[in-house]
């Protein structure tokens, strides 16, 4: 499985504010699609993963604001996995535009079952490869 990956995000009009700023709120979703493109770029899904009874769940969720971001701004994402335990994965990302940092942000995912048990992470997404 990848443990870093960019994603391009272009700004929305419907994501600012009246001043054409991103509201802070989309930040934690850009957040959810840089690990799900990472994800699939590795050859998996979250819903290849339901139906194998796995489910990833937010625990926490942090987000540090520097810069804004505006309406139309072409942005990258770069997100890593900087640690997976048994049950539980943590990314970080860094949202940039030309170079300059808008945002740095961390999410601890945890993984249960359709109970909401805690299980462990898919050996799959522990390796280095992606699943064949």
């Amino acid at each position: 499985m990848l443990t870093e990956h960019t994603t391009r995000i272009r700004v929305r009009y419907q994501e600012t504010d009246s001043m054409g700023i991103l509201h802070h709120a989309h930040y934690l979703t850009y957040f959810e699609i840089g690990r799900t493109e990472m994800l699939r770029a590795s050859g998996g899904n979250y819903r290849r993963m339901e139906e194998e009874g796995f489910y990833i769940v937010v625990v926490k969720a942090e987000c540090r604001y520097k810069r804004p971001a505006y309406y139309d701004d072409l942005l990258n994402l770069h997100t890593c996995v900087a640690r997976i335990t048994s049950a539980k994965i943590e990314h970080e990302y860094h949202l940039m535009r030309d170079g300059e940092l808008l945002a740095v942000g961390k999410v601890a995912l945890a993984c249960v079952d359709r109970e909401g048990s805690v299980r462990r992470v898919p050996q799959w997404m522990q390796a280095e490869e992606p699943p064949g």
